[in-house]
């Protein structure tokens, strides 16, 4: 534009927000917000993954297991683990990854076994090799392809060592995996549907039906935890079968694991009874079970989320604690517990401290992984957190 005093240059117009950083119009979901939250938490991230990665391989245990659980070999019990060599031995069987045979020796005296590295046995592993033993994949289709394992089928390959029995640690620990993960996922839902309605009615009615209901609370939370469970874990019938028993336990652990939700979920409801909006909708004629489901548990659902991810590794170590004391599962079923209790002996601890170091390994990583997860999301659910 041209006056007389000169030319003014024309003012740019607005052009809104630049495309390299949204604006933020402050109508995030609460879901949005607690995951941006969740992911400042590094160490809660890290844990994430391995839990996605430990509940994968629950659910493909029998494509990455080398061998099935009951697989056994008489001729190589308490065999070391094997170490995977990568090699060109230079006789025609190309370069590859490969695990040396073994060497035994039996001292008669001592009636040991002592197995040392045979350098000129070599046997190659591949991926995605027959294995001989068929099963049928996710319950589609029957195959015998596992993910790593030697080329021979009948060939010695223990890479966490063997039992007593010559059966492989490692495969049984992944098929350990599918017990002890997923008797921790039930026994937590079951437990969460006892303490989410009783701790909602107590907060929500209050009066007698809250003072029958703390009672009720108070009695299980008096009671010695680990007794109770040897009490009720040895009260089930020895003639019930493996997945009967699985189940039994799996009951039992939630009927003791509702008492600290019940009433986090009671003091919770005590304080949002009074709010506006559900004074709103009982005054607007909504039922009292339709106001408590609409509008006062979606309010807990951040809350119920961190308290699962804290209770699922308490359930893990109870059912491993009755296992290894030989009052929980037991065999040919296949859990942690029940490898730990396997272990549970002398030579074990001198001669084969394997037994004992994988699932041990195994119960530690994932409770310390859904621990650390469970404090992440209750962090990052906090509402006073996201105004830091």
């Amino acid at each position: 534009m041209t006056t007389l005093e000169g030319t003014i240059p024309e003012q740019p117009k607005d052009q809104g927000p630049s495309s390299a950083e949204p604006a933020d119009d402050g109508k995030r979901s609460s879901r949005s917000l607690i995951w941006r939250r969740f992911k400042r938490h590094k160490l809660a991230v890290v844990s994430l993954w391995i839990i996605i990665a430990v509940y994968l391989i629950a659910i493909f245990a029998d494509v990455l297991a080398p061998r099935p659980a009951a697989d056994y070999n008489p001729d190589y019990p308490y065999a070391p683990p094997q170490s995977i060599t990568v090699t060109d031995p230079g006789d025609g069987r190309g370069l590859g990854l490969y695990v040396h045979g073994y060497t035994q020796e039996f001292d008669e005296v001592s009636w040991n076994r002592y197995y040392t590295e045979n350098p000129d046995e070599l046997h190659k592993l591949g991926f995605f090799v027959p294995s001989g033993h068929e099963y049928r994949f996710l319950g589609l289709f029957e195959t015998d392809r596992k993910v790593f394992a030697p080329l021979e089928p009948d060939a010695p390959f223990y890479l966490f060592g063997a039992d007593a029995n010559g059966r492989d640690i490692f495969s049984r620990a992944i098929y350990g995996t599918q017990i002890s993960m997923s008797i921790g996922l039930i026994g937590v839902v079951l437990s969460l549907i006892i303490g989410i309605t009783l701790g909602a009615l107590a907060g929500f009615f209050r009066g007698p039906i809250d003072a029958v209901i703390q009672r009720i609370t108070e009695v299980f939370m008096s009671l010695p935890t680990l007794p109770l469970w040897m009490a009720l874990a040895a009260a089930l019938p020895r003639d019930w079968g493996p997945l009967t028993i699985y189940f039994a336990i799996t009951v039992l652990l939630s009927l003791i694991g509702w008492t600290s939700l019940s009433r986090e979920v009671r003091g919770r409801v005590l304080t949002l009874r009074s709010e506006d909006y559900v004074v709103a909708a009982r005054l607007d004629g909504a039922s009292r079970a339709r106001v408590i489901r609409r509008h006062i548990l979606p309010s807990l659902t951040s809350h119920i989320i961190a308290s699962v991810t804290l209770a699922v590794p308490a359930m893990i170590l109870a059912e491993t604690s009755l296992s290894f004391l030989g009052l929980g599962l037991q065999p040919p079923i296949v859990s942690w517990g029940v490898l730990l209790q396997e272990a549970q002996n002398i030579r074990s601890v001198i001669t084969a401290p394997w037994l004992l170091i994988v699932p041990s390994a195994a119960v530690v990583i994932s409770t310390l992984a859904l621990n650390f997860l469970g404090d992440g999301l209750r962090d990052a659910a906090d509402p006073y957190e996201g105004a830091k």
